[in-house]
């Protein structure tokens, strides 16, 4: 089990961070909604040797607290990553994140330009002005509420998500870690889901993304907005956020889905390595 510490936030929060471990500069890494911060386990591994590699479980997901009066608005995942790095001393870092958590990255460096020096972003969910886009929150927040809460125990939660789409097309690795850190025991017997469906849903019901795309022009760091061939939203709007970016380049992975860190350690770990000049001679 990576060594843990807890980081207070704002609102109340407290917020769980792992050290991945690796030997190299430091690279923070951001889940998307519903996930936590040990499913970076995989990627992490393969960056060992160019990173040391840390992650957070956002305010109600994983270990982390949720804020006492309910509120999830995406600005507090913004608060989260700003604490970590003010925990860990880091100005000037590289960062890595997956849908929620890129959208977080985003709204941080727009509060506090120069966090970050560089940053690699899966499906950020950044979309423009709803006029004429298909949106997709209201569909995710029903179908995290239909989510089955609770199981006997981890090895058929394990099971279960392996045999059907979406979860079951991730590597085992991420799927077993994020079922086995995904949930804790229940009182009563079997385990049941730290990021509860209700919680999951509110925070796609929370998301601030108009207001990260309308301050994309602010964000002066290199920006690599990676998309999958899935033909969902986010990745339909990956060329567009790119293009509003100053620094903005594209990376299109045609072979996974939205799900495409968690599917393809190997290969999307060799994209964070390029796109973030991972073990580079010399710094650019």
């Amino acid at each position: 089990m990576p060594a843990a510490e807890s980081v207070p936030s704002t609102d109340g929060v407290t917020v769980v961070l792992h050290d991945l471990g690796g030997d190299g500069l430091p690279l923070l890494l951001c889940h998307p909604t519903g996930f936590h911060g040990l499913v970076w386990g995989p990627v992490a591994a393969e960056l060992a040797d160019v990173a040391r590699c840390w992650s957070l479980d956002f305010r109600g997901h994983g270990d982390s607290t949720a804020p006492a009066d309910g509120d999830l608005a995406w600005r507090g995942m913004a608060d989260d990553v700003l604490a970590v790095t003010d925990h860990l001393g880091l100005t000037g870092v590289s960062a890595v994140g997956h849908s929620m958590g890129g959208a977080a990255l985003v709204l941080a460096e727009q509060r506090r330009p120069g966090t970050f020096r560089g940053l690699w972003l899966f499906e950020p969910i950044v979309f423009p002005p709803p006029e004429g886009l298909r949106r997709a929150e209201p569909s995710m927040a029903a179908a995290a509420r239909r989510r089955r809460p609770s199981f006997p125990d981890r090895d058929a939660a394990y099971a279960n998500y392996a045999a059907k789409p979406p979860l079951g097309s991730l590597h085992p690795a991420a799927l077993r870690a994020y079922v086995d850190h995904g949930f804790r025991d229940a009182p009563g017997g079997g385990v049941e889901l730290k990021c509860t469906p209700e919680m999951e849903a509110r925070v796609f019901e929370a998301g601030a993304h108009q207001t990260a795309f309308e301050h994309l022009g602010e964000v002066g760091c290199e920006v690599t907005v990676a998309a999958s061939g899935d033909g969902g939203p986010p990745a339909e709007l990956a060329a567009l956020v790119a293009s509003t970016l100053p620094r903005g380049h594209l990376e299109r992975h045609r072979t996974v889905s939205h799900f495409g860190p968690q599917e393809d350690p190997v290969g999307m770990a060799a994209a964070i390595r390029h796109a973030l000049h991972l073990g580079a001679t010399t710094d650019r």
